[in-house]
């Protein structure tokens, strides 16, 4: 069995190839049962265990079946380690016999941001030229390549809760070429951009929507439980909402706590990355979008495979 690295997995992947990956598994017909979800409990801190299956169906040649195991520990900032860590299991499809054990960390990070993308492939303008990055985390660089993957984004505004960590953030992404500035006015970036996309671990919003023009879009990503909030409510009524899986009207922050509220009703959502990629929506020029995702081991699958054979098969 193989051990697969983070520099592997980066030097296997690139975000369009990744992008149409999951475009077509949204498409298909993989498997992916409800995921397993677990608080652990510690002296003056939490965490969560998270457990994410999912296999190709019948009609795919050469499937595989894998499941994730994750830890989300908030508090792992302050001992300098990542606050979300895991590990992939990829096996077979056919016999069940293990090929690869993945960093689930790394593979994580590149289908979070892919998903966005792919939302964002729908939903943004096609002419977005602006980005704002909410948060300076270990996804946000990974989030800008994605949606510039998809969108002519010429400039990136980057914006976080301790400015040094933007500026840091920023110097390193324009080390790389990319159009990246650190910011500390939140709401002037947001009134001038065509996208938005958070990944913060806020309790609180940090996005109103008062502050997002017509024809923007909205990524919120961070929010993974009941007790945080990157949007204000105003922000999902002005919006057409989309979600990743139905999950997100009942877990992570946001669409499931303002439908909890009765700030939106659930049929204020008005389908998932499923209904996107079978049903594209015609697109207003004037309409704010937003995007909420949980996350789904369908994408982590994805990932797995599309690493596993561009290991196999090098061009």
């Amino acid at each position: 069995m193989r051990v697969i690295s983070s520099a592997e997995i980066d030097r296997a992947l690139t975000f369009p190839a990744l992008v149409d990956a999951l475009s077509d598994a949204f498409r298909g017909d993989m498997v992916t049962p409800v995921r397993h979800h677990h608080e652990i409990e510690r002296a003056g801190s939490h965490g969560t265990l998270l457990l994410m299956p999912s296999w190709t169906g019948p009609a795919t040649k050469g499937g595989f079946v894998g499941v994730k195991v994750v830890s989300v520990f908030p508090e792992n900032g302050k001992k300098n380690l990542p606050s979300v860590m895991g590990s992939y299991l990829l096996m077979d499809g056919e016999t069940g016999q293990p090929v690869a054990v993945l960093d689930g960390t790394r593979l994580t990070v590149w289908r979070t941001a892919a998903a966005s993308a792919l939302a964002a492939r729908h939903l943004a303008h096609p002419d977005a030229s602006r980005m704002v990055m909410v948060g300076a985390g270990a996804l946000a660089p990974f989030i800008i390549r994605a949606h510039m993957s998809q969108r002519p984004i010429r400039e990136v505004r980057l914006w976080n809760h301790r400015p040094e960590k933007a500026e840091s953030v920023a110097a390193e992404l324009r080390a790389e070429g990319l159009p990246v500035t650190a910011v500390t006015e939140l709401e002037a970036a947001l009134r001038e951009a065509d996208l938005v996309s958070c990944a913060t671990l806020s309790t609180a919003p940090i996005v109103k929507g008062a502050w997002l023009k017509e024809g923007a879009h909205l990524d919120l990503v961070g929010a993974f439980n009941l007790k945080m909030r990157e949007a204000d409510d105003e922000a999902l009524r002005r919006g057409q909402v989309y979600v990743d899986t139905d999950a997100a009207k009942t877990e992570g922050g946001d669409v499931a706590v303002s439908i909890q509220k009765g700030a939106i009703s659930e049929g204020h959502v008005r389908g998932t990355l499923f209904d996107l990629c079978r049903n594209p929506p015609q697109r207003s020029d004037k309409a704010i979008t937003v995007f909420k995702s949980v996350g789904t081991a369908l994408e982590d699958l994805t990932a797995a495979m599309l690493v596993w054979r561009s290991l196999a098969n090098p061009s």
